[in-house]
């Protein structure tokens, strides 16, 4: 069963997230010192290993007193995560306008979300797409939306553009990421694997209905020495989506009478 969050909760929650926090007490305890640590064991961890109690025996007091300050565990994620998306930018919101034409600053937004997902990737295992909107997440909303100001699309354009964009660096760099573990897990690097499985399977695929595959697949080999290179496709995808948000607007400055 899905948990439902009530009007007051929410509320609260957004609350919390905009720094209206408990004062310290006499514990010293304070938010911020338990969203840290939250962090440091999701990022050594996983998600699942930040619980309430894990946190306060990492603080050295008891599980009781963090609930004074910080709810329960989703109020914690929530917190969590706009902790660390305040490290993208700085809080300066003009940083992505500042590296360039809006190509150059949807690349620039790119390259830091991917870091940010390798910094910190217990972000993948975020279950919940309703997130609750701290400042952090609005400053970096506004940031990566200025560079596609003015440049042609409508503001439901200019969201979905910066959503395609997200989406894909998401996508890859969660790609990227079953890999390390995989490697990790195996103990064998891409390379290795390839050259171990590539004379077998020039052996067996010999059907003639597999000709493009085994050319592609081996062209695919050859290049990155794996099956597949994430870098690779985030650059290729990204230069492919932009190239359609071009022709786009090119095609909306035709069709606009002058």
């Amino acid at each position: 069963m899905v948990r439902r969050s009530s009007d007051p909760d929410l509320a609260r929650s957004i609350h919390l997230l905009w720094g209206h926090h408990p004062s310290p007490g006499r514990s010293g305890l304070t938010v911020s010192a338990i969203v840290r640590t939250g962090i440091e064991i999701a990022d050594t961890d996983g998600l699942d290993a930040v619980s309430m109690r894990n946190v306060a025996d990492r603080l050295g007091v008891g599980a009781m007193s963090l609930y004074g300050h910080v709810p329960g565990k989703d109020d914690l994620t929530a917190l969590m995560i706009d902790s660390v998306y305040g490290e993208l930018y700085d809080n300066d919101v003009e940083a992505a306008t500042r590296a360039g034409g809006w190509r150059e600053a949807m690349k620039f937004i790119a390259e830091q979300n991917w870091a940010l997902y390798e910094r910190h990737p217990w972000l993948f295992d975020i279950r919940s797409s309703w997130r609750p909107i701290g400042p952090n997440i609005g400053r970096k909303y506004e940031t990566e939306l200025r560079p596609l100001d003015g440049i042609g699309l409508s503001d439901v354009e200019m969201d979905a553009a910066l959503t395609l964009v997200l989406g894909h660096v998401e996508s890859t760099a969660r790609t990227h990421r079953s890999a390390s573990r995989t490697a990790a897990e195996s103990g064998m690097s891409d390379a290795e694997w390839w050259g171990a499985v590539l004379p077998a399977l020039e052996q067996v695929m010999v059907d003639d209905t597999l000709v493009l595959s085994a050319r592609v697949g081996y062209a695919v080999g050859s290049q990155f020495n794996a099956a597949q290179d994430p870098e690779h496709a985030l650059a290729f995808g990204l230069d492919t989506i932009l190239d359609g948000i071009q022709a786009r607007i090119t095609a909306s400055n035709r069709e606009t009478p002058q």
